[in-house]
């Protein structure tokens, strides 16, 4: 760079690129200081008498500012440092070459932590009572794989953006609910095949009952929705989640409206009820009573509900509905040109997709006994689409890592205590209120690096020969 002549005619060099660096950096982090000194660092809390007390958290703010500057630094230095030219590969990168070679030992990884992750806990916790918490976070990631395995489908394999999935998932829990608690189909039951018989079997005879259900509003929702694309496509399944979400508020002699529906019957061993009663689960496998009993067959139930998603799924991208959904996805015109039949491969994606959706909703009915239109609200379709795309549309174990990494991440927050401290945050400091925070950051940070999710590379599902991965640059974009 040349240098610039000054009034008494010497050349001024220009500033050294540490010092511009850390001008920059400093700068930022007073900015940040500023910034977040009205909304960080000053909050009111009301105190027993009533009167609000003004409390002061200037270290928080200053934690912040000075993690502003040292990643601005660390970024002049590196990525944004003025001339630097970036190196062009034309081969895979080192992580791709890692994660390829990975690949074939990740499933069988997985799966094998998935089914001895209770043996795990239980062992590592001291026994089956102090392993409740683990196991139900264990429940809650595997319920979210599931979800993300079923819109992956739609948003991965058939490139529909859909922002109402949330949707299917309400479906399957209240059908699920109204039919286990209806008492005529209970009375039925009782004066044909017993008297407990529905209240034990219920779930495992309305568990295909509301995939269907759930897929019949799949093709409900496909048929309004066939010409959108793109933004007015994901409009379109925003409203109809927001739909389904209102008439449960507002249906209330259908759905008891906002209050819910509670007393649903708890999940059996095919039967057999996990009950202390000489009938019971322990009893017949002669067993000391324990309520973690029920719970670590919830967890299985969830892994093989995921297996079945995942197994389904991988069958179905064989055949050729499959490929025809992969079809639409690179290029629609495209795929009419070649004869597909797209209004047909549209309706069996959203179908196939809300069917798993409504099996993941049955399953959460079973296992909080208690459905409300709370929990089915648009931040959760926004969860379930993030963790597709954030893992990398049409890739199943990067779906997987994407939900373990923010359900079970975004949980391990409660157990940041030693931030509480007295000499760090103080004892006020609640790090799960910062969930929201550090999830945007994280799809942030995951736009701007791995712009195609965590799995950006894919395996062929048709090939001649020999099956060579497909590099992530040329997925979507009608090459691969």
């Amino acid at each position: 760079m040349a240098a610039t002549p000054t009034k008494g005619g010497a050349a001024s060099a220009p500033p050294a690129p540490f010092a511009a660096a850390l001008k920059d950096a400093v700068v930022s982090g007073v900015l940040t200081f500023l910034l977040l000194l009205p909304l960080v660092g000053f909050r009111a809390t009301e105190s027993g008498s009533g009167p609000l007390t003004l409390t002061y958290r200037f270290g928080l703010v200053t934690i912040f500012a000075l993690l502003v500057a040292g990643l601005r630094l660390v970024l002049n230095l590196t990525l944004w440092r003025e001339g630097r030219v970036k190196a062009t590969k034309s081969g895979p990168s080192a992580l791709a070459v890692v994660g390829n070679q990975m690949a074939p030992f990740a499933k069988s990884a997985f799966f094998a932590i998935a089914i001895l992750y209770p043996l795990l806990a239980v062992l590592l916790s001291g026994g089956l009572t102090p392993s409740r918490y683990w196991i139900d976070l264990g429940i809650y990631i595997g319920s979210y794989v599931m979800l993300g395995w079923g819109l992956n489908i739609v948003v991965g394999l058939a490139g529909l953006l859909d922002l109402g999935y949330v949707a299917f998932y309400a479906v399957g829990a209240y059908a699920f609910a109204l039919l286990s608690t209806s008492v005529p189909i209970n009375d039925w039951m009782a004066g044909h095949l017993g008297e407990n018989f529905w209240a034990l079997w219920s779930f495992w005879v309305c568990l295909p009952v509301c995939g269907l259900l759930a897929a019949l509003w799949g093709v409900i929702l496909g048929f309004p929705v066939l010409r959108l694309r793109g933004d007015y496509l994901a409009i379109v399944t925003l409203a109809f989640g927001e739909i389904i979400r209102l008439v449960l508020i507002n249906w209330t002699d259908f759905t008891n409206g906002a209050a819910g529906i509670a007393s649903i019957p708890p999940i059996s061993f095919f039967g057999i009820p996990f009950s202390s009663g000489d009938d019971g689960f322990a009893a017949l496998f002669g067993l000391t009573f324990d309520p973690m009993h029920r719970i670590i067959f919830l967890y299985f139930v969830i892994v093989a509900l995921s297996a079945l998603t995942a197994l389904a799924t991988l069958r179905l991208r064989r055949m050729p509905v499959g490929r025809a959904w992969e079809a639409l996805r690179e290029d629609e015109i495209a795929c009419r040109s070649l004869g597909i039949n797209t209004t047909l491969t549209k309706l069996t994606a959203f179908a196939t997709g809300a069917m798993f959706g409504g099996f993941a909703g049955a399953f959460f009915a079973v296992r909080v006994r208690f459905v409300s239109p709370e929990s089915f609200t648009f931040m959760e379709s926004a969860m379930i689409l993030a963790i597709v795309v954030l893992g990398g549309m049409g890739s199943q174990m990067g779906v997987a890592a994407a939900a373990v990494f923010m359900i079970g991440g975004m949980e391990m927050l409660r157990n940041l205590t030693f931030l509480k401290s007295d000499w760090l945050l103080g004892p006020d400091f609640d790090p799960t209120l910062y969930r929201m925070l550090i999830f945007g950051f994280a799809m942030v940070a995951v736009m701007v690096w791995r712009p195609r999710g965590i799995v950006s590379g894919r395996l062929a599902t048709i090939f001649l020969k020999e099956r060579k991965t497909v590099s992530g640059d040329l997925v979507k974009e009608g090459h691969g």
